[in-house]
């Protein structure tokens, strides 16, 4: 696919928020021609879908199906929820076709998944998939044929704190706070994220025992081969978009932690060190995470802030694909943040 021919792809979930930020990007992507859209129902278009893209772009949406996606489609994105992905990714892949999954369904070690979601349907694509968080993957990628991405806040929290790994007391437990945009809920409507509840207000969910927290210590002790207790809680803010995340661990040694990052993420074109705390509007609407992080003799703070909705999930999705597909890392990606 390193030719100049338009590489056909497709989105299976266009209907929610995920998918609606692939097709913006894709619509004016260099070499991905959107050529398929499709979600559970389909006899639609994209613009009745999405009415923000009239006069941008005209699809048809149709019914997914595997068949579909094999005809129309070299790649494809499944924006689809957790457990709907691996059987509808499974057929795709049987057919050919390239898969960048959204959901959780590929992100994780077997035993992890199904005691934290359910049983794995796909036990062999599970075992050769690779995990986008790009900065730590990115040469796997190239040469995949699934790509799993991670979940909005292990993103940002691991990009954050990964490169403190080999600094850190890791017997002493890792603690983050992260909060997020209502966005990141999706478009299913419940009682948490109906107006009333979130419009002046913050609050915890699932303190503790959020699923993103075994991700976030598998990923830990796969790229760095340390287990470390990870303590997870995340907070709804009354924001659409954005995130940010606060870690707060344990030096073993002496560093300057900003120094570390900077030397850490030097290559790196979509990673941004700050000299003061980061915050979410620098990064809405764009796929970069901005880092910050100080200590206090021992105590170590490390603040990071990414678009739950970009680097979150879509564009880090679209990054992968780029890869995988040959292309280089930063086509077609977002870079303007939504400011003021």
């Amino acid at each position: 696919m390193q030719g100049k021919e338009m590489i056909r792809v497709g989105v299976v979930g266009a209907s929610g928020y995920t998918g609606l930020e692939l097709v913006k990007m894709l619509v004016t992507h260099p070499r991905f021609e959107l050529s398929y859209l499709a979600t559970t129902t389909g006899e639609t278009r994209i613009e009745a879908l999405h009415p923000s893209l009239e006069g941008v772009v005209s699809l048809n949406v149709e019914q997914a199906s595997a068949k579909g996606v094999a005809e129309h489609c070299d790649l494809v994105f499944l924006a689809l929820p957790h457990k709907a992905s691996m059987g509808f990714a499974k057929e795709v892949l049987a057919q050919g076709v390239k898969v960048v999954d959204l959901s959780a369904d590929y992100r994780l070690e077997l035993e992890t998944y199904e005691a934290h979601y359910c049983e794995h349907e796909d036990k062999e694509h599970l075992d050769s998939s690779v995990y986008a968080l790009i900065e730590y993957y990115r040469e796997a990628l190239k040469s995949t044929n699934i790509a799993a991405g991670p979940g909005c806040y292990p993103t940002a929290t691991l990009l954050g704190i990964l490169p403190f790994i080999p600094y850190l007391d890791t017997t002493i437990p890792l603690f983050v706070d992260a909060k997020s945009g209502v966005s990141g809920a999706g478009k299913k409507l419940s009682q948490t994220s109906h107006f009333v509840t979130i419009n002046d207000n913050i609050f915890a969910y699932n303190p503790l025992k959020h699923r993103h927290a075994p991700e976030i210590a598998e990923k830990i002790e796969k790229i760095h081969g340390v287990k470390m207790q990870v303590n997870f809680v995340p907070h709804l803010i009354p924001a659409t978009r954005g995130e940010l995340i606060s870690c707060y661990a344990v030096l073993k040694e002496d560093i300057d932690p900003l120094e570390v990052l900077k030397a850490h993420y030097e290559n790196d074109p979509f990673i941004r060190i700050r000299e003061n705390p980061v915050n979410v509007k620098s990064t809405a609407g764009t796929h970069f995470c901005d880092i910050y992080a100080q200590k206090n003799a021992q105590a170590l703070f490390v603040n990071s802030a990414i678009d739950n909705l970009l680097r979150g999930a879509s564009s880090q999705a679209l990054v992968a694909a780029n890869l995988m597909c040959g292309l280089p890392e930063g086509m077609g990606i977002p870079t303007i943040a939504y400011m003021p």
